[in-house]
């Protein structure tokens, strides 16, 4: 039987680190791919995207690893998108927080069992979204 897999990411402007990512992830069964909100990356990281959400989940859905991607939570608890599709597997990306420890103890709450995998980087030093955009500042300055 395929296993349910959730991974999670702003993926604002796709590059081989996310491929990677979401190629790794899909290796565990169907891959549903949890887009960030707009608002909730202005919340998180202090900035606007480059690529709207609805331009960001376009660009998801065109990868060939993806079965299926939806929006994260707009004002309830980020976790709550966890009791709806209920992962067998959750794949968080090198970088990715919460921490391993901090999501066991969130899914133990909702009563949820998943398997928690991390993948490693494919190169961290160039292909990381910040380092990118940085370096794309500074070539078109």
């Amino acid at each position: 039987m395929v296993k349910k897999v959730m991974a999670f990411g702003t993926f604002d402007g796709i590059h081989p680190g996310h491929i990677y990512y979401l190629e790794q992830a899909k290796k565990f069964g169907e891959l549903t791919v949890v887009i960030a909100r707009d608002e909730t990356v202005k919340k998180v990281k202090g900035r606007k995207t480059l690529f709207k959400e609805k331009e960001r989940k376009k660009m998801i859905e065109s990868l060939k690893a993806v079965d299926k991607t939806v929006f994260g939570a707009k004002k309830e608890s980020k976790f709550e998108i966890l009791k709806k599709f209920k992962p067998e597997i959750i794949v968080l990306g090198y970088d990715q927080k919460p921490s391993k420890k901090e999501l066991e103890k969130e899914l133990k709450k909702m009563n949820l069992k998943a398997e928690i995998k991390r993948v490693k980087a494919l190169n961290s030093k160039r292909f990381k979204s910040s380092k990118l955009k940085k370096k794309i500042i500074e070539l078109i300055s």
